[in-house]
């Protein structure tokens, strides 16, 4: 019979299929059924520190400034209350997660601030979770901010994370750097053991991955259309269903 385990993140899995982050992870029978389908591995959603702090309210005015003037921007991010875990919630689903099945459980998590990432990343590996992925995402307000000041400050994150935890830490990556071999070689020197990119942004289009899912229409401007909408649907272009996991 033929072998198809595989390393990921410094860890033996049984196949190559993992789970990507998607809301059916959030019922407990979806992820024994995920196991029993032949999932290897699977990505919870991300908990994001955003819905537990104040300053969130200042992040989302930044991000839903403008969106007044382009009516399809207003589904290009989703709204604070469409977060559906508290903490608490967050992390007793992940131990209940651990205990249902034996593939690895990878926590995902997107800070807001230095302090944050770290204290909620212990708390996923005392919670349980064989791997935690972050979900970064960086966004320049400041016009004396410099692309190597962004580099710096996801190195020191990444870092900070990896010297506080002993599990597997992954770097879910923005379309936004320019010079991905180097900044990928930097994150591996700061501790990172597995990286990812992240097709997500302000545009639908997207020339770094070009969707084969056969829902997926080509549009009037090139390629297809792998912006992942709150809605599951991109009226920004052909207004055609797509399936692609959140």
């Amino acid at each position: 019979m033929t072998d198809i385990s595989m390393q990921y993140l410094g860890m033996k899995l049984s196949g190559p299929i993992v789970v990507a982050a998607t809301p059916l992870s959030e019922s407990i029978d979806n992820i024994r059924h995920m196991e029993d389908a032949g999932a290897s591995a699977i990505v919870l959603t991300s908990l994001f520190e955003e819905q537990l702090a104040l300053e969130s309210r200042t992040l989302d005015e930044d991000l839903s400034r403008g969106t007044e003037s382009f009516a399809e921007s207003l589904d290009f991010l989703p709204e604070l209350s469409d977060y559906r875990m508290t903490h608490e919630g967050y992390l007793e689903h992940l131990r209940r997660a651990r205990e249902a099945v034996e593939i690895p459980i990878i926590a995902s998590l997107n800070g807001a601030t230095p302090g944050g990432w770290v204290r909620f990343a212990k708390e996923m590996e005392q919670g349980g979770a064989h791997a935690i992925e972050l979900n970064t995402f960086a966004l320049a307000t400041d016009r004396s901010q410099t692309s190597a000041d962004l580099e710096l400050q996801l190195l020191e994150l990444v870092g900070s994370v990896c010297k506080a935890v002993k599990v597997p830490v992954a770097v879910k990556l923005s379309q936004m750097f320019t010079s991905l071999p180097n900044l990928c070689a930097r994150l591996e020197e700061a501790g990172a053991r597995g990286l990812k990119r992240l097709e997500r942004g302000p545009s639908c289009f997207s020339t770094a991955f070009i969707s084969r899912t056969s829902t997926s229409r080509r549009s009037r401007s090139g390629p297809r259309c792998t912006f992942q909408h709150r809605r599951n649907y991109c009226r920004g272009c052909t207004g055609q269903p797509f399936y692609s996991a959140i």
